[in-house]
């Protein structure tokens, strides 16, 4: 059995992946097998700290014991989940971690900057650990059977689509898409694959459209959505047809979870360390283009 911990205590994927884990509080569909958590610790949050009281109480109740200093996990697990929503926190919040080559998971946003994602990669390498992140909307399993369907021909492009709240409190964490338009970016990037080259982004008060230019030719849409009902999915153009995929998240976590399980045992990330900088990079470019009145920007990876 891998042994985890996890670390940051301010969105309720701790609540989510200890039950499904432990096997307790969800039903057997929910089960993910293979780990266990057998430690946590709260740390602090910028984002959301109201939350880390009752995700305490929560993570006792589940009889997942306590410490008070991340660096006391150190030698009692084989892995981390780092869970903080910040993403410019991650890297300071591996950093230990990576350095004594202990493999991670690290949460949505990965990071919010290029050079953190890069200076991450470069440790788990330094290491030789594993470095893992992604948007658990990558693994509905309506997106991942169209995803795998051959007969679909090939995608000329997508428009995907998700919620996405700004963090107004302070726009320097987790800026414009990083916060939570990473999960229609995710999408976009499960259908499309890597290689965009340039974004333009058109920002207002209720929504972002970015458009993204790849490599061969093709373009895709991301929408993210602040005004009216908002919920996840995608239009894809592809050879045999245009394909509405409208996703459910009841399974978002458990299929997460056992790609997570699966990368701590096989030492291996499910999705590319050049695909995730690149996702980080989209964002990146989408950001300073919804801040510059729709400016073309390249891709800086």
């Amino acid at each position: 059995m891998i042994r985890l911990g996890m670390l940051e205590f301010d969105t309720s994927h701790v609540v989510a992946f200890a039950e499904r884990l432990l096997h307790k509080n969800v039903p057997m569909d929910q089960w993910v097998d293979g780990a266990q958590i057998v430690v946590g610790c709260a740390g602090d949050s910028k984002i959301s700290p109201e939350r880390i009281p009752g995700y305490v109480e929560a993570i006792k109740k589940l009889g997942i014991p306590l410490v008070d200093k991340p660096e006391e996990m150190i030698g009692k697990v084989d892995g981390m989940l780092i869970e903080s929503q910040e993403g410019g926190a991650h890297l300071e919040r591996a950093k230990p971690f990576l350095e004594k080559g202990i493999p991670c998971y690290i949460d949505k946003p990965f990071t919010c900057s290029t050079a953190d994602a890069k200076k991450i990669f470069e440790l788990a390498q330094a290491n030789k650990t594993t470095v893992f992140s992604s948007s658990s909307l990558r693994y509905t399993p309506e997106l991942v059977k169209f995803a795998a369907d051959e007969s679909k021909g090939k995608i000329h492009g997508v428009v995907a689509y998700g919620p996405c709240p700004l963090f107004d409190a302070n726009p320097k964490l987790n800026s414009g898409l990083f916060h939570y338009g990473i999960h229609a970016v995710e999408i976009l990037y499960t259908l499309m694959g890597p290689g965009c080259q340039r974004v333009t982004n058109t920002h207002e008060k209720g929504v972002d459209v970015v458009t993204g230019n790849w490599a061969d030719g093709r373009v895709a849409t991301v929408r993210g959505i602040r005004a009216g009902k908002s919920d996840y999915g995608a239009l894809v153009f592809t050879d045999k047809g245009v394909v509405p995929l409208s996703l459910s998240t009841k399974y978002i976590y458990t299929e997460l979870l056992k790609k997570i399980v699966t990368m701590f045992k096989d030492k291996k990330a499910p999705v590319d360390n050049a695909v995730t900088l690149e996702i980080v990079a989209f964002i990146e470019a989408a950001n300073k283009s919804g801040n510059n009145h729709g400016s073309v920007e390249m891709l800086q990876v």
